[in-house]
């Protein structure tokens, strides 16, 4: 699958920051359950490779995916713990010869026209944009759409229930990225229940994932 086949899984992929590798297994059931497959665990943690491989090994039907990769060193270790995809916030030159050597879908971020270009004359035609509302939101993503109709975007950074079907209603949304699905005190609290009813609500936000 590549990497816009992994953003139609579902209209929302879950920024997901663990410290307890523990709880992997039944937080990817709790999401998956709601009809959540894509998930992007951040390597903001120690726990965060160990994260990725037990949700892989647990549940074979989400694509879990590295979030916040930095480097090439990062890229690496994700793919060894079994990374079935990679979420940057952005793009160097060094990270974009090293993902374009393995056969991982990757989503680089960008934040601004140029970037956007850039990321595309580098082989990328589904990003992530971030962070998503302070660097101008729907109105900037709808005006890059007038040059740079090919591209697709996850938009990631101050997402939130309440505003993410405004930006799944652009043409070039195809999904959006948010933290609100794992809420703290829900995975503190192991309430499995309620993290898979937020992700039953997300699953059908935007009506363009239907037949995914």
């Amino acid at each position: 699958m590549d990497a816009l086949g992994i953003l139609h899984l579902s209209p929302v992929m879950p920024v997901i920051v663990v410290h307890d590798a523990g709880l992997a297994a039944d937080l990817a059931a709790a999401l998956v359950a709601g009809g959540i497959r894509s998930l992007e665990v951040t390597l903001r943690t120690p726990a965060a490779l160990a994260v990725i491989r037990r949700m892989r090994d647990a549940v074979p039907d989400a694509w879990v995916g590295a979030g916040t990769v930095l480097d090439r060193t990062q890229w690496e270790q994700a793919r060894d713990a079994g990374a079935q995809f990679g979420v940057s916030p952005g793009l160097t030159q060094d990270l974009a010869t090293a993902v374009r050597a393995a056969s991982v879908p990757f989503l680089p971020g960008v934040a601004t026209v140029s970037e956007a270009m850039r990321a595309r004359e580098a082989g990328f035609s589904t990003l992530k944009f971030f962070p998503a509302e302070a660097a101008g939101g729907r109105a900037l993503l709808k005006s890059l759409h007038g040059p740079l109709p090919e591209l697709r975007f996850c938009p990631t950074g101050g997402i939130h229930a309440g505003n993410a079907p405004d930006y799944l209603a652009l043409p070039n949304v195809v999904c959006v990225g948010g933290s609100w699905l794992v809420p703290e005190e829900a995975l503190a609290a192991r309430d499995w229940a309620r993290i898979t009813a937020m992700a039953r609500a997300a699953s059908v936000l935007g009506g363009k994932h239907a037949a995914a």
